[in-house]
């Protein structure tokens, strides 16, 4: 696969996140201009070689159906040659030279063995309708890269909009996010889908959470070390040493508006004095 671009979805509120991404792509020897799709209208100043993205007649049509604006996402589906990555992650190492060897659609989460925020009853009949091992093809749809445009915008818009699909891709009746959906649209076109925790490659964990205490003894193979790490579904507050990763692409000013802007815990001693001692560690480290 040859990359040509990153593509995320942002908006002001999570720009601490997007810088720290930024950084780390850099830092990687990744320069592939990083594309960004508005979450709403609460945009920032975005660094060099980043731009924003956005097709308004899609948006509009989104909005027109009354669609949550996490399916803006699914305008990636008309693209090809690219890597999405939601604003969560770090990359570890540059995914253009990860993904040389793989086409199609490709992951690198664990879903395929928690599959359970990947579908909807709805969904779930189609997936099980595709193969007897549907599990395997789940992915978390906050990170995956793939070289061909799966859709166009009209037989996108056509594919969600299927009274099979409509519940799951657009009116979000039994989620909250748009992870069913992109399963849904992934899977029910004719692309490969390929998880690199699967053979031959074989890598470890991309998700925070299976970190919960040091990472590196995992690390030790440089072939199965994962590229990018996601933290989903996670607060980033310092409480586990894979949160390293994260700070150390924030300055101390950011790192500081980070922890300002993590919410208040509740009134318990001991958690006070955690959440005091991880905030006086990273602001001084």
């Amino acid at each position: 696969m040859q990359l040509d671009k990153v593509i995320t979805l942002a908006n002001k509120k999570v720009r601490l996140k997007f810088l720290a991404l930024e950084r780390s792509l850099r830092q990687s020897g990744c320069n592939l201009p990083i594309w960004v799709i508005p979450y709403d209208d609460n945009k920032f100043e975005l660094p060099e070689n980043s731009i924003w993205w956005e097709d308004k007649s899609f948006f509009q049509w989104l909005d027109s159906n009354n669609a949550h604006r996490l399916t803006r996402k699914y305008l990636c589906l008309t693209e090809k040659n690219y890597h999405f990555l939601d604003t969560d992650i770090v990359a570890l190492k540059n995914p253009q030279d990860i993904l040389i060897p793989y086409n199609g659609f490709v992951a690198s989460c664990g879903h395929w063995h928690s599959q359970e925020q990947t579908f909807t009853p709805d969904s779930l009949q189609i997936l099980k309708a595709k193969s007897t091992s549907w599990q395997r093809d789940c992915f978390n749809s906050g990170q995956f890269a793939c070289d061909e445009a799966i859709y166009t915008i009209e037989t996108l818009k056509e594919a969600c909009v299927r009274p099979e699909s409509i519940s799951t891709c657009i009116t979000f009746k039994d989620t909250k996010h748009e992870q069913p959906g992109f399963n849904l649209l992934v899977n029910i076109s004719p692309i490969s889908i390929y998880n690199l925790s699967f053979p031959p490659a074989l890598i470890e964990s991309t998700w925070a959470g299976d970190y919960p205490h040091e990472y590196l003894p995992y690390w030790k193979n440089e072939t199965s070390k994962p590229y990018i790490i996601h933290w989903a579904g996670l607060r980033v507050d310092g409480s586990r040493p894979i949160d390293d990763l994260f700070f150390k692409y924030l300055t101390q000013e950011e790192k500081q508006e980070w922890f300002d802007m993590l919410p208040k815990p509740m009134k318990k001693p001991s958690f006070i004095r955690k959440q005091a001692y991880f905030v006086k560690k990273f602001l001084t480290s």
